[in-house]
């Protein structure tokens, strides 16, 4: 290569008039007007338009013309100023351009599978497969460069904070809580196994007990589960882990730290604290733990109305102590029939039944299960909505509680995105608080951990482990950003007698908890300090602050959503002599 770049492609200007520039990158286009040929050329910091003009060098004009989008060539000219009719307003770059008077292909393309501006028409089968050239695309290129500034932000902020980064083995123990592990076969020790980590939980746990006080990674963790748009099978957190602390010194630093990420990313002031809620107060409002807070659509629990109802439907729920919710929409008070069906078929998709609905009318209420209802029923209605314009109402009536606002949490969202109420330009945040320590499995017929085994219960919950699990609360907390969930921490067990409890309430035996967590249980006993953290999805935090449709975007190399590594195809075969090494076979399928 003789032809080394003085300068990127995205930062030439007018201050760099008559200047003798190399640049070197990617034919992005080129056209041929009247035998001048003008070439865009790429690379990740923008573009600049290149000139071949037979006035310079026909023979820089032949070889231009042969020119094909993605060959890989190096120039040398001189930054010339565009004519002021000719300028482009678009690129960065766009009121200069450079004067060919060298060329060097450095590397020719072949015919490209898909023509880079035209991704949208293509699977993402295809642009994974061919992923070198997808992360040619700019957007992709943005998204990567943000996610580094963040990852340095993060890095900066922690360290200012008096924060170690540590790392944490990839090489690690299955354990029985959570989503699937990752097996890693050992070649030395045959017949056992490592499991990639799912989070590094009893490492940090560890480290706060070794006395370091104040810990922070940016590391992959690895899940086996089923995948959506913004779920991978290795995906990256930033780990936190702190001493001496409880759940007011958590949420307030990781408060700063969003806050210091907003200003400096999105130079937005985020107002100071962020809204708390608990997590009865979410699913009661907002039918789900992570509310979106950009719109006020509440759910209103109308279950007592109907205490002595004779309405079949109602009158089961409310003596089985059930829950009977409403959303008043006044924006959808013209919804047709047909669209009013299309809402009910939508609910049985996400589990329910089916819903009914009401129409308010001025101070009548009409259509729907409205004849079904008694005359004091309807006035206590038409009472409670007397001040609310004419509206569709819609509810969903379930003997279980929480799956009744979860139906209605789904409706609202649907609702907001139909019928436009979310404001995209603003960005809410929140926590919720005080959820469940445990849930019932009905088909593993135990309790198992809401956040995980090693959470906290609150401090005056802890007799209820032995009288009542399910109404203990956790001293966890999840960090909410316009409807998603971006972190989630807890205040953890530091005494083994607490932690062994745990255990036996999620009957796990104390032969199997030694067998899993023997070195942390015993490590709880050398003066383990009351410590708690939080992990935040940091591809989900990319991709909603470069709002990408998908966390697939702001990863270099993804998986599909069947776990597929299509352009280095993997996961794939390993020979014989591997698996004899290895002491594994695979069983065959019956």
């Amino acid at each position: 290569m003789r032809l080394k770049r003085t300068h990127t492609c995205g930062n030439l200007n007018l201050e760099n008039l008559n200047q003798d520039v190399i640049l070197n990158g990617w034919v992005d286009s080129w056209r041929d007007l009247g035998g001048v040929i003008f070439v865009n050329l790429r690379d990740r910091e923008g573009m600049t338009q290149v000139v071949f003009s037979p006035e310079v060098s026909s023979d820089l004009c032949n070889m231009a013309k042969k020119l094909r989008s993605e060959d890989v060539i190096a120039v040398q000219g001189t930054v010339n100023e565009r004519p002021v009719d000719a300028r482009n307003p678009n690129m960065k770059t766009g009121d200069i351009e450079v004067v060919c008077k060298e060329l060097e292909i450095l590397n020719s393309s072949k015919n490209l599978p898909f023509e880079l501006k035209d991704y949208a028409e293509k699977s993402e089968e295809l642009r994974l497969k061919y992923r070198y050239l997808d992360l040619r695309r700019p957007i992709l290129q943005k998204n990567l460069i943000q996610r580094h500034h963040l990852a340095q932000m993060t890095r900066q902020f922690f360290s200012e904070h008096g924060f170690i980064e540590i790392e944490t083995p990839f090489l690690t123990k299955s354990t029985p809580e959570g989503a699937r592990d990752f097996i890693v076969p050992s070649r030395m020790h045959t017949g056992k196994f490592f499991a990639l980590p799912q989070s590094p939980q009893t490492y940090k746990q560890i480290l706060m007990i070794s006395g370091f006080d104040r810990y922070f990674q940016i590391v992959k963790c690895f899940r086996d589960e089923d995948l959506r748009k913004d779920r991978q099978p290795e995906f990256t957190q930033v780990d936190v882990e702190m001493s001496y602390v409880d759940e007011n010194d958590i949420m307030n630093l990781m408060e700063e730290y969003i806050t210091v990420i907003f200003k400096k990313y999105l130079h937005l002031d985020l107002p100071l604290p962020f809204p708390r809620l608990t997590y009865q107060e979410a699913m009661e409002d907002f039918g789900t733990d992570k509310p979106d807070l950009r719109y006020e659509l509440k759910i209103q629990n109308i279950t007592s109305i109907f205490k002595n109802t004779t309405f079949n439907v109602f009158r089961s729920v409310v003596e089985k102590d059930g829950f009977i919710g409403a959303l008043v929409v006044p924006q959808a008070v013209d919804y047709t029939r047909r669209q009013i069906d299309d809402l009910n078929e939508y609910v049985k998709t996400v589990g329910g039944e089916g819903m009914v609905h009401l129409k308010k009318t001025g101070n009548v209420l009409q259509g729907g299960i409205s004849k079904f209802l008694s005359n004091e029923e309807q006035k206590d209605l038409l009472k409670r909505w007397f001040s609310i314009d004419d509206s569709i109402i819609f509810i969903i009536a379930d003997q279980d509680v929480e799956k009744s606002q979860t139906l209605l949490g789904y409706i609202r969202e649907h609702l907001a995105n139909n019928l436009n109420l979310i404001d995209e330009s603003k960005m809410m945040l929140s926590w919720t608080v005080d959820f469940p320590l445990l849930e019932y499995d009905p088909t593993e017929k135990r309790y198992v951990a809401r956040h995980h085994p090693f959470t906290s219960p609150k401090e005056e919950d802890r007799d209820k482990l032995d009288k009542a699990p399910h109404m203990a609360k956790a001293r966890a907390y999840d960090l909410i950003m316009n409807g998603n969930e971006i972190a989630g921490g807890s205040i953890r067990i530091h005494q083994r007698e607490l932690q062994s409890k745990m255990f036996s309430v999620l009957n796990i035996s104390p032969e199997e908890a030694v067998e899993k967590f023997g070195f942390l249980l015993e490590a709880l006993e050398y003066g383990a300090p009351p410590h708690g953290g939080i992990a935040f999805g940091f591809d989900r935090m990319v991709m909603l602050l470069t709002n990408a449709s998908s966390i697939r975007d702001v990863i270099a190399f993804p998986k599909t959503t069947s776990a597929l590594a299509l352009m280095e195809n993997a996961p794939s075969k390993i020979t014989d002599i591997q698996m004899k090494e290895l002491g594994i076979k695979i069983a065959n399928k019956k």
